[in-house]
C-alpha cells in the first residue's frame, strides 16, 4: 500500500507574496507538487463543470466519436492513449476531452458537442477555461518570484502573450475488465508544459513518484482536499529552471470508483524561447539543455503520445 504524501498548501489570496513565493520554491524543489487554495474559482462553477463533463461522457460512444480528436482537441476514447512508453498495457483506462485556446484565430480548432444535446456545455466550459487561465497567470507571477525573477518575467519574454492553455476533461470508469496485465487509469508520466492545475471529484487514485530515475519506483498517494487545486510543474518548466524545479512522475490507479477530473495545462506562446534562466545556472551548474521554441518542444512531445486523429483500438 502506498504512503500518503503531504504537500504544501499555497494560498493564492495571501498578501505576503514573498512568503508565498518561498513556499512555492521549496515545494517545487522538493516535490514539484502542491495544493492551491483561495484561488477564486467558485465552487458552484466547479460543480457545473463536473456535471456537464459527466453528461458528455454518459453519451453513447458513437455520439462522442463524432468529436474524435483533431489538432489535439476533442474526444479520446478508452485505451486510445498510453502515457508510459515502456508499458506493454493495451492503453490507459480513461476517456477524455480536450479544449484548447479560446482566443481568436485558435478557438475555431475547438470541437463542441451539439447544443441540442448539451445546451449548457460550451458556455460552462468556456467560463471555467477563462477562469483557470486567470488563476494560472497569477500563479506564474508567483513562480517567477520564487525563481528570483521579476514577477512579470514570463510576460516580458512572451510566454503569456497568447499562451497555449488546454483544458482536459477526464473520466475514469469505476468498473473495468481486469486481465493478467496491470491496468492504469493513467500510466506513469510527467506533464510536458509549464504548469498544471488539477481538480477532482474527490475519488482517490492519483499517485506521485518523487524520484523518477530510481528503481524500483516508490509511489505515494495524493489525497483530495475540498476546494483545492493540485498543482504540478511540467517538463518545460523543469527545463527552464535547469532541473531546479521538479517535473514529477505521476499516475492514476483504478480504485473501483468512477473518477472525474479537470486538468488545466498552461503552456507558453508557441514562439516563446525556452532557455535556461540566469537565476538557475552558474559556473558549477551550467545549462543542461539548449534553447528551444515552446511550440516545437510541445509538438514533439505530443506527437510521441497522440496521433492527430484518434481511432478505436481493439
Amino acid at each position: 500500500m502506498a504512503e500518503t504524501l503531504k504537500l504544501a498548501i499555497i494560498d493564492l489570496s495571501s498578501s505576503d507574496s514573498i512568503s508565498t513565493a518561498k513556499s512555492i520554491r521549496q515545494a517545487c524543489i522538493e516535490c514539484g507538487f502542491f495544493y492551491l487554495v483561495n484561488h477564486g474559482v467558485e465552487e458552484e462553477l466547479l460543480l457545473r463543470v463536473f456535471d456537464e463533463s459527466q453528461k458528455f461522457f454518459s453519451l453513447p460512444l458513437e455520439e462522442k466519436m463524432k468529436l474524435a480528436t483533431k489538432h489535439h482537441r476533442g474526444y479520446t476514447p478508452m485505451y486510445a492513449e498510453n502515457l508510459d512508453y515502456s508499458s506493454s498495457s493495451r492503453g490507459d483506462s480513461k476517456e477524455s476531452f480536450y479544449i484548447g485556446s479560446l482566443e481568436a484565430g485558435r478557438s475555431n480548432l475547438n470541437r463542441w458537442p451539439s447544443e441540442e444535446i448539451l445546451p449548457s456545455w460550451r458556455p460552462t466550459m468556456e467560463s471555467y477555461h477563462k477562469k483557470l487561465l486567470s488563476v494560472g497567470k497569477k500563479l506564474i507571477s508567483l513562480i517567477a518570484q520564487a525563481l528570483d525573477l521579476d514577477t512579470d518575467f514570463f510576460e516580458k519574454v512572451g510566454a503569456l502573450d497568447d499562451p497555449m492553455p488546454f483544458l482536459r476533461l477526464l473520466h475514469y470508469p469505476g468498473e473495468l475488465e481486469f486481465g493478467d496485465e496491470e491496468t492504469y487509469g493513467a500510466s506513469a508520466h510527467s506533464d510536458y508544459g509549464m504548469v498544471t492545475l488539477l481538480a477532482t471529484n474527490g475519488v482517490p487514485g492519483l499517485q506521485v513518484c518523487r524520484e523518477k530515475f530510481k528503481q524500483p519506483r516508490i509511489w505515494e498517494d495524493v489525497p483530495h482536499i475540498d476546494g483545492a487545486f493540485i498543482v504540478n510543474i511540467g517538463d518545460m518548466m523543469e527545463r527552464w529552471t535547469n532541473c531546479l524545479f521538479r517535473s514529477t512522475v505521476h499516475r492514476v490507479m483504478p480504485t473501483g470508483q468512477e473518477r472525474y477530473s479537470l486538468a488545466f495545462f498552461l503552456d507558453p506562446n508557441e514562439n516563446c524561447l525556452v532557455e535556461c534562466l540566469k537565476s538557475c545556472c552558474s559556473d558549477s551548474s551550467p545549462p543542461r539543455f539548449p534553447p528551444i521554441r515552446s511550440g516545437a518542444y510541445l509538438e514533439n512531445r505530443l506527437n510521441l503520445t497522440y496521433s492527430s486523429e484518434v481511432t478505436l483500438k481493439p
